[in-house]
């Protein structure tokens, strides 16, 4: 078996299909109806959308077979994201990189696969819309422009769910994408007992630069401040642009005395960031957080509150001492 390599845009491809919070979702009908529509057209016992996370691959929608996932390593969607056409196999017993992998030799007993990779915003390939079968078949040319119609009409339902939970000025997620990623990191990080923190975040005097050198140069402060945010903080973290200049974070395994530091990044960031492109003005924000400790009870809304009500305290201080 031959386990399917790593492209070089990895980080990047995550980072898109993280930022579309479509993960562990529970099933949802227009992804449904691909897979039913795929699965008649082309008369298959399997038809699945696949999302090839960083060690798994993950099912939004599946006929045909029992489980959500996969591991990544014996996937055929590793191997189709690869490459830019439809990928097929007409008889995996035929091809040395399949013909001993677990899922040929046992359930669900792959011989046949066709898997059209799908694209999201600059091209990255975050899985696929696949049909597969017990027996071995021929795919032509006609059934290959099929799955790639039908592929198509899948990534325009992901193309509406990215404008829905992405910002689209900042490629942070927006409000309810932080929503549907934080609740799940939050979630996740009490099972396990990290601590965690809630960030808020405000630019200071945005107006003003607005005001003195227009909308298109605030929009580059934005830019620049998400920046420094995304650069300060680990992949597992979840960032996002609230709306306006306000930002939030959730660092998750991140105790109250490192909190401080990333802080001091983020200025840092930003400041560098600020000479290397000239900007005209500085960018200064002001920021408050609350700790979220391993053991004790907590709640999503509540930390993200005291965070925002902590960040409009040092702000308000900030305006009295100038």
């Amino acid at each position: 078996m031959l386990a399917p390599a790593i492209p070089s845009d990895d980080g990047e491809r995550l980072r898109h299909l993280t930022d579309l919070a479509i993960l562990d979702t529970p099933p949802e009908e227009p992804f449904d109806r691909i897979v039913r529509l795929a699965k008649k057209l082309f008369d298959v016992p399997i038809a699945l959308i696949s999302l090839v996370d960083a060690n798994r691959q993950w099912f939004k929608a599946c006929i045909g077979l029992p489980v959500r996932e996969t591991g990544r390593d014996v996937s055929f969607c590793g191997h189709a994201i690869l490459g830019e056409d439809t990928f097929v196999i007409e008889d995996t017993h035929e091809d040395p990189r399949f013909a001993d992998n677990p899922l040929v030799t046992g359930a669900p007993f792959i011989r046949f696969y066709a898997g059209q990779p799908l694209r999201v915003a600059g091209g990255h390939k975050i899985g696929t819309l696949c049909v597969i079968d017990t027996a071995p078949r021929r795919f032509p040319a006609e059934d290959r422009a099929a799955l790639r119609d039908l592929a198509a009409v899948l990534e325009r339902e992901l193309a509406a769910l990215h404008l829905a939970t992405v910002d689209e000025l900042t490629d942070l997620s927006n409000r309810r994408g932080f929503a549907v990623l934080g609740r799940k990191a939050f979630s996740l990080s009490r099972r396990l007992k990290l601590p965690m923190a809630a960030l808020a975040f405000d630019l200071d005097r945005f107006k003003a630069i607005n005001d003195t050198y227009g909308h298109a140069t605030g929009d580059t402060a934005l830019r620049l401040f998400a920046d420094a945010l995304r650069h300060a903080v680990r992949d597992a973290d979840v960032v996002a642009r609230l709306g306006g200049d306000e930002f939030a974070a959730l660092l998750v395994d991140c105790p109250a005395d490192r909190v401080a530091p990333v802080i001091e990044r983020i200025r840092a960031h930003v400041a560098k960031r600020v000479a290397e492109t000239g900007f005209p003005a500085a960018i200064e924000f002001s920021a408050g957080f609350a700790a979220i400790d391993a053991n004790a009870a907590a709640d999503f809304d509540a930390a993200m509150t005291q965070a925002d009500s902590e960040m409009y305290r040092r702000k308000n201080a900030r305006k009295a001492a100038r």
